[in-house]
């Protein structure tokens, strides 16, 4: 079955979707208004056809929202205002915005279904198989689903909950990217005292993510606030290297929020809590 896709918009990531949905023989449509000859020369080596937003709107089936995530309100408000109750499309808001902003879409968007969807891993190209997690009606996200049947993107269908697949994204991209920073500047500090070889060599003996080490975080809660201080003193360390120190900062005051807890065995679940406990401290302060 062939299915008409409305694509917003094709950067590096929807333009290789959009050659995926191609190949499976769909039709993908594109509006060129406005946008950078860089964008105009992905969608041609694609095989997108160009069409005016309007018309974009009213023949797809589905809405394949793929921008900037400071754009994803915007862009639906544009499909909003062009959008006939009853025509049967579904809108896929693919950016890696915060479950209460796809909410917030699905809103605007009414009667229209939405599913709230995020992509995992890099764009599907040169063998790289990234997943497509999708949230929302079941009947609706397994639409999705199949429109990538046999392509190079792996859909994953999370439930029939709206926010599920942007709580996936945003809850590993928080880690995966503050990760990348924190790389960046410890490097840096390194580098300044001339220890960079040394400080690799010693990250090399380590395998495997913190991120599945769940089973660490009770430790964490319980070293705090003796961690606390020492990050205190990389951000000056960090500050003396001219590079950056807030992040650094933020990790003492977060782990500040456990600085009650330090004699207590608590089991993850209790950590959190604690966490959570010192976030309504601050927003209810006596």
């Amino acid at each position: 079955m062939t299915d008409t896709i409305g694509l917003l918009h094709p950067g590096s990531m929807g333009s290789a979707f959009g050659t995926q949905l191609r190949a499976s023989g769909h039709i993908v449509l594109w509006c060129p208004d406005g946008r950078s000859d860089t964008t105009r020369r992905r969608a041609d080596d694609a095989g997108l056809e160009p069409e005016a937003l309007p018309e974009l709107v009213s023949r797809s089936d589905v809405l394949l929202s793929l921008c900037p995530p400071a754009a994803a309100e915007e862009t639906a408000a544009q499909v909003a205002e062009l959008c006939v109750a009853g025509t049967g499309a579904v809108y896929v808001e693919a950016n890696a915005v915060s479950p209460s902003r796809v909410q917030r879409i699905a809103d605007r968007l009414a009667p229209m279904p939405v599913i709230d969807a995020a992509v995992v891993g890099s764009p599907p190209v040169g063998g790289k198989y990234p997943t497509l997690y999708l949230s929302g009606p079941s009947k609706q996200a397994d639409r999705i689903a199949e429109l990538f049947a046999g392509s190079d993107v792996r859909p994953h269908v999370l439930g029939n909950r709206i926010g599920k697949a942007s709580a996936l994204k945003l809850a590993y991209s928080s880690y995966q990217k503050v990760s990348r920073v924190l790389a960046a500047v410890a490097y840096g500090a390194a580098e300044t005292y001339g220890v960079a070889d040394e400080l690799l060599e010693i990250a090399a003996k380590r395998t495997g993510s913190y991120l599945v080490e769940t089973d660490y975080i009770p430790k964490t809660a319980a070293r705090a606030w003796r961690w606390g201080p020492e990050l205190e003193d990389a951000a000056t360390l960090l500050a003396d290297a001219g590079l950056p120190d807030s992040l650094m900062h933020a990790a003492a005051a977060t782990l500040a929020r456990w600085d009650d807890n330090r004699d207590e065995r608590l089991d993850i679940a209790g950590a959190l809590e604690a966490l959570r406990a010192q976030e309504e401290d601050l927003d209810n302060p006596r």
